[in-house]
């Protein structure tokens, strides 16, 4: 027996192939599989890309598996999962199709007992959780126009500003405007402008400047730093919002923590749990995980012998 599990953000997309025990198999890598940004049919392309890559590293032959878990970005909503549900059937990836929101694998990845809160911030960002009774709820995931405070993009979007604001000097000369228009190949932070507005950048563009916020933070940089502190706060008020409304018992919080921004960042993780212990909440346990497509190999193991979910 054969299952997938997939993890599907707005920068990269993670297929692994296992078998009935949970041993990995194969892995496949794509670029971004989140439909709202990119389009259904350039989502399905990147699953698939992965899911073949995966079925070539293990040596097997491409064909549906008794189970897939897609933990996608962006499927929160009923509709969202039957769209993914209906292309994954069409597609012929597996027997039981499972289609959830990616802070759920993320959760199953890095919970003992697969309750508590999941943060991501990479691209995007959002908090969800589950409490023991099985009750789900979640903050944040509104996308980068309506939120997605303390991403990945949300960190280089400041970064940009704090540019602009120091050449006018309305704010603190910073080390990021070296840094960001070195990256840039600009001259002058005027060109930022012809950058940023002459072609619609995708959310992963600008969210692909945010490694030199914490380069700058590193080396001394008080408006890197105070634009990673945010990022931080951010996160522990959508990690707080969950597990209050999960009515989790405070102090023990089991955390799971995920996505680029929380997995390279030491000076946003520490804030994130600094400001959870200021609301009365102690990360307990709290890991981070480096491969959520783990998770979503758990929930299609279990959907194999529950008859899905």
């Amino acid at each position: 027996m054969l299952v997938l599990g997939i993890d599907g953000g707005g920068t990269k997309t993670t297929a692994l192939l296992a078998d009935g025990e949970g041993r990995i198999l194969g892995r496949g890598f794509a670029g971004s599989s989140n439909y709202h940004t990119i389009g259904l049919a350039a989502a399905g392309e990147a699953l698939l890309e992965g899911i073949r890559a995966a079925f070539a590293e293990a040596g097997e032959a491409l064909r549906p598996v008794a189970a897939a878990c897609l933990g996608l970005a962006g499927v929160d909503r009923p509709e969202d999962r039957e769209l993914i549900r209906a292309w994954a059937r069409e597609a012929r990836v597996a027997e039981e199709v499972l289609v959830v929101n990616d802070g759920a694998i993320v959760l199953a990845a890095g919970t003992p007992d697969n309750w508590g809160v999941a943060v991501i911030s990479g691209t995007g960002s959002i908090a969800w959780g589950r409490n023991p009774d099985g009750a789900t709820a979640r903050a944040g995931g509104w996308g980068h126009l309506l939120g997605d405070e303390g991403s990945g993009y949300a960190i280089a979007l400041e970064a940009l500003r704090a540019v602009a604001r120091a050449a006018d000097g309305r704010a603190p000369a910073t080390a990021l405007s070296e840094a960001i228009l070195s990256r840039l190949g600009l001259p002058s932070p005027a060109a930022l402008i012809g950058y940023v507005y002459r072609r619609p950048l995708l959310p992963a563009e600008i969210a692909a400047l945010a490694p030199l916020v914490d380069r700058a933070a590193g080396e001394g940089d008080e408006v890197a730093a105070g634009i990673l502190r945010r990022a931080g706060e951010e996160l522990a008020l959508a990690a707080a919002t969950v597990a209050e409304r999960l009515g989790l018992g405070r102090p023990r919080l089991p955390l799971a923590l995920a996505g680029g921004v929380l997995r390279r960042s030491a000076l946003v993780r520490e804030e994130l749990l600094a400001a959870l212990e200021g609301r009365g909440w102690q990360a307990e346990p709290a890991s981070v995980v480096d491969e959520p497509a783990r998770g979503a190999v758990r929930l299609a193991l279990a959907a194999t012998t529950e008859g899905g979910g």
